[in-house]
Parts: structure tokens; sequence; C-alpha cells
């Protein structure tokens, strides 16, 4: 990756524009058997973008869309950066309460969906299933022309608090998002022939991780999108007979599931260029095993919505370091600072709070300035990871700050415990977290997904675990569930597992 660069100033919308002159007849999506090329996804979005606009969307309103994968999302996407109109993407899974809370901070006036019957909104309702009704009635003659201040106008509310609590929606401009897809282009640059690449696209198109590496990429590369609606491995594993894909992105708990499944090893995984893992720390030992079945590299990266998706990842051509988030990509900053005085910076190996600047940063969050100035300082985003960079310049996440478990004063960061239980040849999954103690303030507690046909007792992890880990850092307790609770991208919500512990001692 070049040290810096310059990115494109403008719509969003010349990503699918291109890519329907460049890609013309290139499939860009593959669903239930059905392909779509680039020329009729752009063709389609602008007659909707057409129906939009005779219906009153114009720029600067906001359009929902509450879609999981399939076509008609770049459809509806790219009709609405045709009319420089803001997208707000919400989960499908959502019920109508969290679908109302973020149409109303939003100012939503028109949602795209599935399922149009019973949601308790007063808007224009879209349901994708009359898509071809609305596509056919729009006249892309009709379209106005309109102007895009790429670095000041917003492409995406991409709402956080999945894993967090409140919602909050961060602003992100077309400059962002577009110098986000030309960072991660470039990473991908040496092994990727544009126009004839094929990506798995389990991630949600929703989730920002989905929407920037999965559809907004893709329009850039040329690539097609292999769309799963709803992760299932074996409609994962099926797909990948049936397509060989060369890209493949996805967060740990999908490749501890590919990992354990009986046909992983026949599917076609060799022939994956790039597996790349985000949106959740990576245990080592997962990626040796998984590199040990597939016989490909899987890389680690590291990013949040709030930086556009992507903000390092393991370098492609040089040597890696297992449990790094790898390196900036091109031209963004990392610092280290202490968690306490954002103004001290810190050095190698100190463990602080991560900090990110770069052109890829957000412009704030949505009618919240308070939050914006805490989380953005003088054109630093402070991630609330703690972190720390080794004498190479490669980074590690220790642990978020609120994850943290103070035992008798000391800091306990649960992906150590997590670590070491991974290591364990009995557990799939694991959590850990901090618990009240009448006496220590916090104890760890661990929540494990026992293998398939395994039966390790909470006293034999507990005693592996002293084994390896300070007193203080071993689980006082080890409760074995059936799942582990997660976002819809696969992320796991430790928020509800801390939620679960008794608050009174």
């Amino acid at each position: 990756m070049p040290p810096t660069a310059n990115f494109p100033r403008q719509s969003l919308y010349m990503l699918i524009q291109t890519a329907a002159s460049q890609f013309r007849h290139r499939p860009a999506t593959a669903f239930n058997g059905a392909l779509l090329t680039f020329e009729q996804i752009k063709d389609k979005a602008d007659r909707l973008a057409a129906s939009l606009h005779a219906r009153g969307i114009r720029k600067g309103d906001r359009i929902g869309i509450m879609l999981p994968n399939c076509p008609q999302y770049p459809i509806a996407f790219f009709a609405a950066m045709r009319l420089g109109a803001i997208v707000a993407n919400i989960n499908p899974t959502y019920t109508p309460r969290e679908l109302e809370l973020i149409a109303n901070d939003a100012g939503i006036r028109a949602l795209v969906t599935l399922a149009p019957r019973g949601l308790p909104l007063d808007l224009e309702i879209l349901a994708a299933g009359n898509f071809d009704e609305l596509i056919a009635a729009g006249d892309p003659q009709t379209l106005p022309k309109v102007t895009i201040n790429a670095e000041e106008d917003i492409a995406l509310l991409q709402y956080t608090g999945g894993t967090t609590g409140v919602s909050k929606g961060a602003m992100l401009t077309h400059y962002n998002l577009f110098a986000n897809v030309v960072q991660n282009a470039l990473w991908h640059s040496y092994n990727t022939r544009r126009g004839e690449e094929r990506m798995m696209m389990v991630l949600p198109y929703f989730h920002i991780y989905g929407q920037v590496v999965g559809l907004l990429l893709s329009a850039w590369n040329g690539t097609m999108n292999i769309l799963i609606p709803k992760y299932d491995v074996n409609a994962v594993i099926a797909a990948c007979k049936e397509y060989e894909p060369t890209f493949f992105p996805g967060v740990p708990t999908l490749f501890i599931s590919l990992l354990n499944h009986p046909e992983a090893r026949t599917c076609g995984l060799h022939k994956v260029k790039n597996f790349n893992s985000g949106a959740a720390p990576l245990p080592v030992e997962v990626i040796e095993q998984f590199e040990q079945m597939s016989g490909a590299i899987l890389r680690e990266g590291y990013g949040m919505t709030e930086t556009s998706c992507t903000a390092s990842t393991t370098p492609q051509l040089a040597p890696r370091k297992l449990g790094s988030i790898g390196i900036p990509v091109t031209s963004t900053e990392f610092k280290i600072v202490d968690v306490d005085d954002y103004t001290k910076e810190l050095g190698i190996n100190e463990e602080g709070e991560l900090c990110v600047k770069g052109p890829q940063i957000m412009k704030g969050y949505w009618k919240k300035p308070e939050e914006t100035a805490h989380a953005l300082r003088d054109g630093w985003m402070l991630t609330g990871d703690i972190a720390k960079m080794d004498e190479d310049g490669f980074f590690y996440i220790v642990q978020r700050k609120k994850d943290m478990i103070i035992v008798s004063g000391f800091k306990v960061f649960p992906n150590e415990v997590e670590d070491v239980l991974f290591g364990h040849p009995a557990v799939l999954e694991v959590c850990a977290v901090g618990k009240p103690h009448p006496y220590r303030g916090e104890a760890v507690k661990a929540y494990v997904v026992r293998k398939a046909g395994a039966t390790p007792t909470a006293e034999e992890l507990i005693a592996f675990c002293t084994e390896r880990l300070a007193k203080f850092k071993v689980p006082s307790e080890i409760e074995f569930i059936d799942a582990l609770p997660k976002t819809a991208v696969g992320k796991i919500l430790r928020r509800e597992l801390r939620e679960k512990e008794p608050t009174n001692l």
C-alpha cells in the first residue's frame, strides 16, 4: 500500500455509473440462481430514482433501507445516491420499536423493506416485492442534475450501538466512503483482477463492513457478489461449491462455524485468494486452525462505523504477525494515548486508547454535538479501544475500554481470558465478562459454548486457565450455554451477557 493517496471527491453514484460502463455485462449479483449485471443494476437504480423523485424525494432527504442481502439493496442504495438522498441502514430483524427509534431520529421520509405491514410509522413505505412496478414507472429522463459536495454532503447515516447501548447515527460523507473504498482497493490491488473476481457476501449490506468491503468496493472492482440473505453455514458451503468465490470477507464466528463444518475441506475454500476477518477480535488459535484446514491465508483488519469501515489491515506482501490488526491503511495515522489524558501520547508497547486520523473519519454523530465533540479531537477519532504498538509499527487491540474487568484494582482484559479458553480442545466459543464481587469489586465469569460431543466441566476449564493465567485473571465461574448472543453481522453481544449478572451483591 502506498503511504498516501489522493481520493475522489465525487458522488458514490459514480461507482455504479462507472461500473456499468467498464463492466457492463459482468454479473454484479448472484442471488437464488439469478444474475444481474452492473448495467442492469444501474438501469434499475436510475428508474427507481425517477420514481422516488416523482414521489417527492429530494437531495438531503433520508431514505431507510431495511433489507437483507438481495439485489434490491444495491438498486435502492444507488437510486438514493443518484438523487443525493441520505441512506439510513436498518437491520431487517429489528422490532417495530427499534425501527421507530431510528426512523424518528433520522427523520426518514421513505422506507424500503420486504415486510411493509404493521409498521407504526407515518412515512412512504416501498415494498421491495413491488420493485418491478416502481422501476417500470420511472423515467430516467425526468431525473434532475444533482450537485454533490463530497466532503460535506452526507451519503450514509450508519447507526451504531448494537453492542453499546443507545444508538448514534454516524454521518459518513461521499468523500469518507469513497476514500475508504480506494484504501481497500489499494490493499487488494496486487492480486485483484478487476472484472473477474467473485466475493462471498455473507456480511449484510446494512452493516458498514458489508457496505464498504462488499457493495462499494465490488462496484469499484467489478466484482460479482454472491448474496447470502441470512447466515446459514450450509448455504455458504453450497454457494462455495456453485460459484467458487475468490474473495471472502467475514467475522470470527463465521470462520469458526466453517472450521467445524464437515464439508469445509471439500467445498472449494482453497480457491479463495483473500480471507479477511473484522468486526471483532480473531483468536490466534482460530487463524492457525482455519489456515491449516483451508490452505489459504486468513488476514485480520480493524475498523469501526466511525472510520467508514477499514482503518488498518494485515500487510499483503510483508511478514505478518498473528494477533495483530496490522498497520494503518493508506493516508491513515494511528497513535496511542493515555486513557485518562488524551494529550499524553504513549510509546512502544504501552497500552492506551487508540486514536485514528484519516480521510475516512466520519463527519460526526447526527444531531449529537456533545458526543461528536467527545469522539473527535483535533481531527483524531478516539476509538474507545485499548491498544498498543510494537517496535515494528504493528498494532494490537487489547480490549474495549468499557469491557475491562477490574479485579481488586487489577485490570483484566476479556480477550486474554478468551484466548486461553479458545486453546482448550472442547471449547467452540467463549465470552468473558465481569460480575460483581463483594470483596474484589468484580470477578471474571466466562460463558462457554462447547464443541459437539464435548463434555468438559467448569472445574476442568478453570484448572486449564489456572495453569496459564495470573490468579486474578482466572474465571471464578464458568457457565455453559448453547449459543452466544450475537448481532446480525456475528459480533458477540457482550453487553447482554453482562446484563445477566445481578448488580446487587
